[in-house]
């Protein structure tokens, strides 16, 4: 497969499942906790971060880095729903849902499994216990790539997608999740490498001016990027975390990608 061809091709067929969803995160988007691996389906090679002149040895799962197939459930009632969020918050006159990503916005999940998270995407509606984000659109949240704790990449949908992750950014930024928190289940140095291979090859496909942890975002609205059509709707949130958000930016440093 050449490489990079996953990235906006991902394919949208849809799965059933008849598992009950994961509890929600913390975040706006969302995720559960099982355990989860890599899985059988297409694949494509990532090559590995250049480290900075400073570095020590890279992790050896940069040593090759593939991106999982993995499409979350899609349906005309998914699509309807996500273009009636993207009308109310950011476009009124959008009729469709293509994206030209400029932003990357790491996540955590605030759980342990990616299968979980997977699963909880697959939910067409949000959940009645999560009032907050139900009161702003019946759209579940989801996001365009689950990183696990080892390091393996699985793309849910296409990058040039838009995806509910991130309020005010939605119409142009690719959300990427990682599987784990700031405390329990601390992010991994597989998931800071291959978030790192992710950014790089996201940046080679698509104009990307900046990358930024979910934490940052509302410091960003004055930004002409931050578009979000109700101002009272707004979250403050944890992830990925100052420590960790620095650790990838060292890695593709040289793609000098802005943050706040």
């Amino acid at each position: 497969m050449v490489v990079l061809g996953l990235l906006a091709a991902c394919s949208s067929r849809a799965r059933t499942r008849d598992d009950d969803a994961a509890r929600g995160p913390v975040a706006e988007r969302g995720a559960g906790r099982s355990q989860a691996g890599p899985e059988a389906g297409p694949v494509a090679e990532a090559r590995p971060p250049a480290a900075p002149a400073d570095a020590g040895p890279p992790d050896a799962a940069s040593d090759a880095r593939v991106i999982v197939d993995a499409p979350m459930a899609w349906s005309a009632e998914r699509a309807r729903l996500t273009l009636a969020y993207r009308q109310r918050h950011s476009d009124p006159a959008a009729v469709d849902l293509a994206i030209v990503p400029r932003v990357i916005v790491l996540h955590y999940t605030d759980g342990g499994s990616a299968t979980a998270t997977r699963r909880y995407f697959d939910n067409v509606r949000i959940e009645a216990a999560r009032p907050a984000l139900a009161r702003a659109g019946a759209v579940n949240v989801s996001s365009h790539f689950v990183v696990d704790r080892d390091g393996t990449i699985y793309q849910l949908q296409p990058a040039d997608r838009f995806a509910r992750h991130c309020i005010g950014l939605n119409h142009l930024a690719i959300g990427i999740e990682n599987v784990g928190d700031d405390a329990k289940l601390p992010l991994t140095e597989a998931q800071v490498v291959a978030d790192a291979a992710l950014v790089r090859m996201l940046a080679e496909r698509y104009p990307i001016t900046h990358l930024l942890g979910h934490h940052e975002v509302m410091a960003f609205r004055d930004h002409a990027y931050y578009v979000e059509r109700e101002p009272g709707y707004r979250n403050d949130k944890p992830d990925p975390g100052p420590r960790f958000i620095a650790r990838v930016r060292a890695l593709v440093a040289d793609l000098e990608l802005r943050g706040l």
